[in-house]
């Protein structure tokens, strides 16, 4: 017999709403926000997001690949890259900490950037 657990709801599952004792994952609002800053058609290729911390800090290690595609994806890949380290972030309860491109590339029919961010928990 199955059992589905009342907390885990699908809304959580998009919203990524803290369970528990356990605070929200930032990456799905971070997602919308880099993808936004690239415009569109953007695709996000790969997203993985681990713990992490330190002996003050705790937070999120996330590594995100974004495929850039139509005419006008070299500007935007440009536009994206300049002063990325520098943007605001709105990420409840979290911060960024450090943001950068870690690989850039392209493919027959568009271009890519794979980039990792960290994001600390606000207490």
């Amino acid at each position: 017999m199955t059992s589905i657990d009342p907390i885990f709801v699908r809304k959580n599952l998009i919203h990524s709403d803290a369970i528990g004792n356990r605070s929200a994952d930032p990456l799905p609002r971070l997602l919308a926000q880099l993808i936004a800053r690239a415009g569109a058609p953007t695709l996000v290729e790969r997203a993985t997001s681990r713990p992490w911390a330190s002996a003050l800090f705790e937070g999120r290690r996330h590594i995100i690949r974004l495929k850039l595609e139509g005419g006008d994806a070299s500007v935007r890949r440009a536009q994206f890259a300049q002063g990325l380290e520098e943007a605001e972030w709105i990420l409840p309860r979290h911060f960024v900490a450090d943001i950068c491109i870690d690989d850039q590339g392209a493919e027959a029919d568009s271009l890519w950037i794979e980039l990792s961010a960290l994001t600390i928990s606000d207490w």
